[in-house]
């Protein structure tokens, strides 16, 4: 490798974080289209428990996925969830989730396996997680989401 190559696992990675039930959760910074705030959904007739609706971004129609219901963490409060629209392809999808965070910079060499205490409804979303100061920071497989969703159909 030459002086002016960079090895992928050397360059810093980015994530977009944000909390859903008390738990931090954080997606590759270069799939998160935008953050919203709270958007009028239109129910989708016979849709799984886990998409709440569409959600219309000036034009664009994203899948609204309800990741505390995905994730089997507890029944989604009555809160008005943040929407982190990602971009999947040739589509979007809106993450739900209680709370936005930072973008914080992860030492790619710092993940470490998915723990098998953390339930498997969960694990299976997973990469990995990292230690950040005194939490778990899980990271979320975007794709693992999106065959998921599409498995459902």
């Amino acid at each position: 490798m030459s002086v002016h190559e960079t090895n992928e696992k050397d360059v810093p990675m980015q994530l977009s974080t944000f909390m859903i039930a008390g738990h931090l959760y954080g997606i590759d910074v270069r799939m998160v289209q935008e953050v919203v705030k709270p958007m009028k959904m239109t129910r989708v007739p016979l849709a799984p428990e886990f998409v709440k609706g569409l959600i219309n971004l000036r034009g664009q129609l994203a899948t609204a996925i309800d990741l505390r219901y995905l994730f089997k963490l507890s029944e989604s409060e009555q809160i008005d969830s943040m929407n982190v629209v990602c971009q999947t392809g040739s589509s979007a999808i809106s993450l739900l989730v209680d709370e936005i965070g930072d973008v914080i910079e992860i030492d790619p060499d710092g993940m470490e396996p998915v723990p098998q205490t953390i339930s498997r409804d969960i694990r299976k979303f997973m990469t990995g997680v990292y230690k950040v100061s005194d939490t778990l920071l899980s990271v979320i497989d975007l794709s693992g989401i999106m065959k998921f969703i599409n498995s459902s159909k």
